[in-house]
């Protein structure tokens, strides 16, 4: 800070300001997803935006601050506390710390931003907001066949179209299977060999590198284009013949990814397991009438690497967006979630089952910005009474709170200036309509509405009051009885 200039307005790195039309589009975007998630009998939950670390899963290091990704401080008593990172981890602390007063199967749903110490980028921030929700103390798929349900229902609700997105659904135990029977993971106590973690994003990246690369990845390792080598797992011959098998596990439908995966991993007691559990979720996912079009069996999809104990989803969506460099790709990945069954664990010491997922708000509010009529924004903007004779104040309240009790947003102009100035502001906001009415209005009992959205070039030059009325082809003079009809009919029209 400069004594002599002050501070320097500047935001902390990583962070961002969110624009009105952003937050407005957010507020619409997450009452539609809640709505679907209170239709699922989810309840809403709040927790605080800090923790203490260790209830976080973090280790307190042998340093000044923890690192792990996380924004941590000492607190008052000097324990190390820190923001949440996600809202799975404060769930898992909440359930057992009210243990004996949840009925369980405990359903809950949160929103709210969680905070990543991590290096920032394009589209890559430090703080962001996740739409949660989850369910513990059921083991069985059903509810994660529920959970796929919700996910999908969800992304309709928000609006994107039955056909633009897919949840694509698989199992960890399938997958540690085929890690088994490769001699990745040992049969005998579950343990995983030091280079599991590298097996695993081998084949996370299968979409990035192609299977040659993850064949490469999982033996000697592989050079990329730019000449950097990436070291590989290690594995031979027959082990990398085993996992390829797997990865190749597809079909034209849900029970033939079942069979082909079953004969990947038949060897395998938890593999076997874990493809059982994929053929009862299909059951589900069909008596509730969510065919191929919605959800499939994808053995690629990953997540979590140590973190999820079965069943895993991730919904993507399907339509082509334009990336920086102007090349056209899927928009991608916008939700995901999982089965696990160990974090409350941590606190309890015993198993207590747990299935959700998370809708990242911020990347489905991108594809949303894509998907919605570019000005769908400026429909929540409010009309704007403008107050052309200050002593006429009274009566321009009067049509403003008419316009607010028929539920529609109505601002009074309170500022300064005349109507020159009035009409930049209006500009300026991108309001949708103006409603005027000065003396001779008020005389004959009728007011008359500008819609902003459709005159918005011809008001550009105009001047003063008298040549705004003669502009007709974006105004309407209605009368006084009714203003809210003529301004609901007015939005319809901007709307279509």
């Amino acid at each position: 800070m400069n004594i002599e200039t002050g501070p320097i307005p500047r935001l902390p790195r990583g962070f961002r300001d969110i624009p009105p039309e952003d937050v407005l589009l957010r507020e619409r975007m997450i009452a539609s997803v809640c709505s679907v998630y209170r239709r699922y009998g989810f309840e809403p939950l709040e927790t605080p935006h800090i923790e203490y670390l260790d209830a976080l899963g973090k280790h307190l290091p042998d340093v000044d601050a923890p690192d792990g990704g996380v924004f941590a401080f000492r607190d008052d008593s000097a324990e190390w506390v820190a923001l949440r990172y996600d809202l799975t981890a404060p769930l898992a602390r909440y359930v057992a710390e009210h243990e004996k007063d949840i009925v369980f199967p405990y359903r809950r749903y949160q929103v709210g931003p969680v905070f990543r110490l991590e290096k920032p980028g394009p589209g890559r921030f430090r703080e962001f907001y996740q739409c949660d929700f989850d369910t513990v103390g059921a083991g069985s798929p059903a509810a994660d066949a529920e959970a796929c349900c919700a996910l999908a229902d969800a992304l309709e609700a928000a609006g994107v179209e039955r056909g633009g997105y897919i949840v694509k659904i698989n199992n960890r135990k399938a997958l540690n299977g085929a890690l088994e029977a490769a001699g990745v993971v040992s049969a005998a106590d579950g343990s995983a060999s030091d280079n599991s973690l590298v097996v695993l994003r081998a084949i996370d990246k299968l979409d990035r590198v192609g299977m040659d690369g993850v064949i490469r990845l999982l033996g000697e390792g592989r050079k990329d284009e730019s000449g950097d080598f990436t070291k590989g797992a290690g594995l031979s011959n027959s082990q990398i013949d085993s996992i390829v098998k797997y990865l190749r596990a597809s079909g034209s439908g849900r029970t033939d990814v079942c069979d082909t995966l079953f004969e990947a991993v038949k060897d395998s007691e938890t593999g076997r397991e874990g493809v059982s559990e994929l053929r009862a979720i299909h059951d589900m996912l069909s008596a509730a009438g969510f065919g191929e079009d919605r959800a499939v069996f994808d053995p690629l999809i990953v997540r979590g690497l140590a973190y999820y104990t079965g069943p895993v989803f991730e919904a993507a969506l399907t339509f082509e967006t334009t990336d920086e460099r102007g090349e056209k790709k899927q928009f991608g990945s916008v939700a995901g979630g999982g089965r696990y069954d160990t974090l409350v664990e941590r606190f309890l010491g015993r198993k207590v089952p747990a299935t959700g997922a998370s809708i990242g708000v911020d990347r489905l509010m991108s594809a949303l910005k894509q998907l919605l009529p570019p000005d769908a924004s400026a429909y929540s903007a409010p009309v704007l009474v403008t107050a052309m004779d200050p002593s006429l104040m009274p009566e321009y309240q009067k049509l403003v709170f008419e316009i607010r009790s028929a539920g529609i947003p109505a601002e009074l102009f309170t500022g300064s200036g005349g109507f020159r100035k009035q009409l930049k502001y209006a500009d300026r906001r991108n309001l949708p309509l103006a409603v005027i009415c000065g003396e001779d209005e008020l005389n004959s009992g009728t007011v008359s509405i500008k819609d902003l959205l459709l005159g918005r070039e011809l008001s550009k030059d105009i001047k003063d009051r008298a040549a705004w009325v003669d502009d007709r082809p974006a105004q309407i003079t209605a009368p006084r009885s009714e203003l809210v009809a003529t301004i609901k009919r007015m939005l319809s029209d901007n709307i279509k």
